[in-house]
């Protein structure tokens, strides 16, 4: 495993805060797009501050807290705090409804919500106890915990991350000190020593409330760029604010790399290509114009380190595979039995190591289902392995369709249709029909709006590929994808958009 500088020898997020702004000081930790900057020795006294003012409020060790918060400063300082007081962080994404609102509060139980009235959130029941953003400011300047400081065991719980809920009521999987230190040790080429990372996803999400003690530990300053994204002010705050580790969707990466100046980045040691698999041409156009290798990482909210490749690894190995499992991880394909599978037969993912969840908040039953006695991790992905070791994501169990008796697995044809040239994102759900059962539904963003594919040369480009019955058999052009609050595509809306397509003509 790489080790970080800083971690090792701390037992709590307490030990580790006072290490870290103790070796790195008025080194940056944040900062916000509005001009929000906040150093390492800020964050440690802002939130020892918080800590001691929530302690008088009665926030103990073990008590959920909710932030529902927009990635800020704020929401930072709170994690913190919360963390080193011992109490465990619920973070809810901004973009959730009140439906998904509603169920994490009531699995969560938190003693105390943290909302920001200013955001377009759902409301809070009345019976809960709710802090406004607004008094945070004065709460920082508390004189803090002082001697009175809980020692929480590294086998307590620190955060629950919730998925995105799109099979149903979100789940959260909790995890304790023992995982988010393992999160820094199998960070490999993600984390070096004062690195600058541009952090796009919502902190309510695995990106960033996993890497809580990866971020003090290596001394990263995290960047939250400015909302909505756009190609040129992406490329300017990668100057400006010197990024050193970036993620973006494929589509982004095309995009950065037609900004004029994009080669003027010289501070960018590593891309990641986040969601969707980067075409070998642009693998290889952001090396040559750009200077850096683009990795893949493959991780799940349940386990948010997996696998992932290696700066070295061939273009074609970063399109088509996830790389092999991070450093302290297992991974496994096996058959429905549990056994191990040789490679190239195609099974269910099992994952198991230090970064893998402890269970889900409050849900011994669905714990139960994913979790087996010996610490496997029983994913929803389906995959195989290659005979040098790189692992192949091929679907997920409940997205595959079977068409006139053939399995047929979304993200294997996605993959080929993401290849196309006229081809941007491409997502394929299966849809009932008559007689052959399931057809395939390709949902496709035009790389040029004002020449789109058509559905023959879309066809013939997967049978030429893939085998003919895994070509799909209807083509909807859209602007772009439906996401899920957690940025996921949104498939149960593109099985409904299906769904309602007028029937086939024969």
């Amino acid at each position: 495993m790489s080790t970080p500088p800083l971690g090792d020898d701390c037992a709590s997020f307490d030990e580790l805060l006072r290490a870290a702004a103790g070796a790195y000081g008025d080194r940056e930790a944040y900062v916000e797009s509005g001009g929000g900057r906040l150093s390492f020795a800020e964050w440690d006294r802002a939130s020892d501050g918080l800590a001691g003012a929530l302690a008088e409020r009665g926030v103990r060790a073990g008590d959920v807290v909710a932030l529902m918060l927009p990635s800020s400063i704020d929401y930072a300082v709170c994690y913190a705090a919360l963390a080193r007081l011992g109490a465990v962080t619920s973070g809810l994404n901004t973009r959730l409804g009140p439906r998904e609102v509603a169920a994490v509060l009531e699995r969560a139980a938190p003693a105390l919500v943290v909302r920001d009235p200013a955001a377009r959130l759902p409301e809070v029941p009345p019976t809960l106890p709710v802090l406004d953003r607004t008094d945070l400011p004065g709460l920082y300047a508390h004189p803090g915990l002082g001697e009175q400081r809980p020692a929480p065991a590294p086998e307590d719980p620190v955060v629950i991350i919730w998925t995105s809920g799109t099979t149903g009521l979100p789940k959260g999987a909790w995890f304790d000190v023992h995982n988010l230190k393992a999160a820094a040790h199998s960070a490999g080429v993600m984390s070096t020593p004062g690195d600058r990372r541009l952090v796009a996803t919502p902190f309510a999400h695995a990106g960033y409330m996993f890497k809580l003690w990866d971020q003090l530990a290596w001394g990263v300053t995290a960047v939250i760029p400015p909302s909505p994204w756009s190609a040129a002010e992406m490329a300017r705050v990668m100057r400006d604010e010197r990024i050193s580790v970036v993620g973006g969707v494929p589509t982004q990466w095309a995009k950065l790399l037609e900004q004029p100046d994009a080669e003027r980045l010289p501070h960018l040691r590593i891309g990641i290509a986040a969601t969707a698999p980067a075409p070998p041409d642009l693998v290889e156009a952001v090396a040559e114009r750009i200077g850096v290798p683009l990795v893949v990482r493959y991780a799940m909210t349940e386990s948010p380190t997996i696998a992932g490749t290696e700066p070295d690894d061939p273009p074609e190995v970063q399109f088509r595979t996830v790389g092999r499992p991070q450093e302290g991880m297992e991974v496994v394909v096996t058959d429905g039995a549990g056994t191990p599978l040789p490679p190239g037969e195609v099974g269910r993912v099992r994952v198991r190591g230090g970064c893998v969840m402890r269970g889900y908040w409050n849900d011994p039953e669905r714990t139960a289902e994913v979790l087996t006695d010996d610490g496997w991790l029983i994913s929803g992905d389906l995959g195989r392995f290659t005979p040098e070791g790189n692992l192949v994501l091929v679907g997920r169990a409940g997205d595959l369709y079977i068409r006139g008796g053939y399995n047929v697995h979304p993200l294997e044809v996605e993959n080929v249709l993401a290849e196309h040239p006229a081809v941007r994102r491409a997502a394929v759900v299966g849809s009932p029909a008559p007689v052959i059962g399931e057809i395939g539904v390709a949902f496709v963003v035009a790389a040029d709006p004002d020449s789109p594919p058509e559905l023959i040369e879309l066809r013939e480009w997967v049978r030429e590929r893939l085998a003919d019955y895994k070509a799909p058999d209807r083509l909807v052009l859209v602007d772009d994808l439906p996401v899920t609050g957690m940025l996921k595509v949104d498939r149960d809306a593109l099985r409904r958009d299906a769904e309602a397509l007028e029937p086939m003509r024969r």
